[in-house]
């Protein structure tokens, strides 16, 4: 797991800036800049209102009752399309944003499920049960 964060870390900042710079070269730097911003701001302002939106349906849940846990991964989902899109870069951007799409979040969220299952089957991930 930790070589695989090294090379997250290091490898996408560089893909990132290598873009950038290609990107600037193409249309210049203060427009390269200004997409850069407006992602962040357009990013920001999604991430808030579907965020609000999830947090609302949390509280509906747990007021009546049932357990949000698919709504709490709708949450995990949107806090980080937000985070990416507050980071500058335009492959952050792009998978920002795809957590912020419910179409392909629900996508992820599947994924994100099989993956959790398959390590439960094999035993990588413990859980307990509260009643």
């Amino acid at each position: 797991m930790l070589p695989r964060l090294i090379l997250l870390f290091t490898v996408t900042p560089l893909v990132e800036l290598a873009i950038l710079l290609h990107l600037g070269t193409r249309i210049g730097v203060w427009y390269t800049v200004l997409i850069v911003v407006l992602t962040g701001v357009v990013g920001a302002f999604l991430a808030r209102k579907q965020g609000l939106e999830v947090l609302s349906r949390i509280r509906r849940d747990t007021e009546q009752g049932i357990l949000p846990g698919q709504e709490l991964l709708h949450g995990a989902l949107i806090l980080a399309g937000g985070l990416l899109l507050l980071t500058p870069g335009l492959l952050t951007d792009a998978v920002g944003f795809a957590f912020l799409i419910p179409a392909t979040r629900r996508r992820t969220m599947r994924w994100l499920r099989r993956i959790i299952e398959r390590r439960m089957q094999q035993g990588q991930i413990q859980y307990w049960h509260v009643r």
